[in-house]
């Protein structure tokens, strides 16, 4: 209990001085000792580092969850390390909801058939999106919060421990310099002859005392100066090689990073593959439903992202429709700059992604481009006539995008 005491009283009066010494900086009134430029620029980068990698990880959080009230139930069990229950993605959800409807309103109708057909591929879509979400976690979210919780939290107990070394060293400097004036001022009333008819013996007796008193603290405050500074050099250079330590943090960050975009690459290439499937059934659908009528596009103005996933590349460019021909068999022979387009429903379209024709009765399209385009009886659900001035020609509806 005493050794406890003492070691409590130590402790108080070592946390006294540091506070005097950093208020007293924060005034003015000290000296600091500052530290060189390269290690105020490794403090400067890890700081940064710290900053942008929690950003950079709660964005990445509301992108993959986007409902804040999930990200707290995450985080709770996370915490409680327990497991993560699953949880339908939207996507799956609306499948169930899209396929209970076509059960109930029948799934014989055309409307019941789409119903079933668009489920099936927001279900396939959800399935994607619930592999993406776990990829990222583990590839990408894991590390960056391994840096935080870990590779930070030393390096943080590290710099306050330097800074308190830092208060120490700075604290018997100023102890050492008023000790050193204390000393040269007893030294000069020391050397000064009294005297004894008007100055008492006793008051020169205890001038000389003084001075070695100061003497004395002055060899003890140097003492603990080097002491304090060699505590300092040691922290400093441990410090040192955490900081350096931040680029090995960059490389395996910059590996997470190619692996989320892969990832996310894979993920929008499934999806695209998925989406086309699903506009293929419904125009082959809708043609047969309503003859005769424009097969619309919704595909993104610029062509996907190429990935190297063998599971992925064939999802990465339009496909393009397999035609024999735009008439029905029996008319293979008819020539298109002899066919007038109809009185009413030509449509203006934009092409979304250039094409070379495939022989003379296709017309090439350059991407951006506005032309008109038309159906006419027995064409191919995926195929329209297109016209641009004085040529016409066949193009792929997968390259459009009609405009209203």
């Amino acid at each position: 209990m005493d050794f406890n005491m003492k070691k409590l009283a130590s402790d108080a009066g070592i946390f006294f001085t540091r506070a005097v010494q950093f208020t007293e900086e924060k005034f003015g009134q000290a000296e600091k000792t500052e530290l060189d430029a390269h290690f105020e620029n490794l403090l400067a980068r890890a700081d940064s580092t710290k900053n942008w990698t929690e950003k950079i990880l709660r964005q990445t959080e509301v992108l993959l969850q986007p409902n804040p009230s999930a990200r707290v139930e995450e985080f709770l069990y996370e915490k409680l390390d327990r497991k993560v229950p699953s949880r339908v993605t939207n996507g799956e959800l609306l499948a169930q909801y899209m396929a209970e409807a076509a059960s109930e309103l029948g799934p014989t109708t055309p409307y019941g058939k789409t119903l079933i057909k668009v489920a099936e591929a927001e279900k396939r879509l959800g399935a994607a999106e619930r592999d993406f979400i776990h990829t990222a976690s583990i590839n990408f979210l894991t590390p960056l919060r391994n840096f935080l919780e870990g590779d930070w939290k030393t390096i943080s107990k590290e710099r306050r421990l330097l800074q308190n070394r830092r208060l120490d060293l700075d604290a018997c400097k100023a102890r050492l310099k008023k000790a050193k004036a204390a000393e040269a001022k007893a030294t000069c009333e020391g050397d000064t002859v009294p005297d004894f008819q008007e100055t008492r013996p006793r008051n020169y007796i205890l001038s000389a005392s003084a001075s070695a008193l100061w003497n004395d603290e002055v060899d003890k405050s140097e003492q603990e100066l080097r002491v304090a500074q060699t505590e300092f050099d040691r922290q400093a250079e441990v410090t040192r090689l955490l900081l350096e330590g931040i680029s090995s943090t960059h490389v395996n960050h910059l590996r997470c990073l190619h692996e989320f975009v892969e990832s996310q690459t894979t993920y929008y290439a499934q999806c695209y593959r998925h989406m086309l499937d699903l506009q293929k059934q419904l125009g082959s659908s809708q043609g047969a439903i309503f003859p005769g009528t424009f097969v619309g596009t919704t595909e993104p103005a610029s062509p996907p992202l190429s990935s190297t996933s063998p599971t992925t590349t064939a999802a990465t460019m339009p496909m393009e429709p397999s035609v024999a021909g735009l008439a029905p068999p029996g008319e293979a022979s008819l020539c298109l700059e002899e066919v007038a387009p109809p009185a009413s429903g030509t449509r203006k379209a934009r092409v979304l992604y250039d094409y070379e024709a495939a022989d003379s009765s296709e017309l090439a399209l350059l991407a951006d481009e506005l032309i008109t385009v038309y159906s006419l009886p027995g064409m191919d659900p995926d195929w329209l006539v297109g016209e641009r001035g004085n040529k016409k020609g066949k193009v792929p509806v997968t390259y459009l995008e009609l405009l209203s």
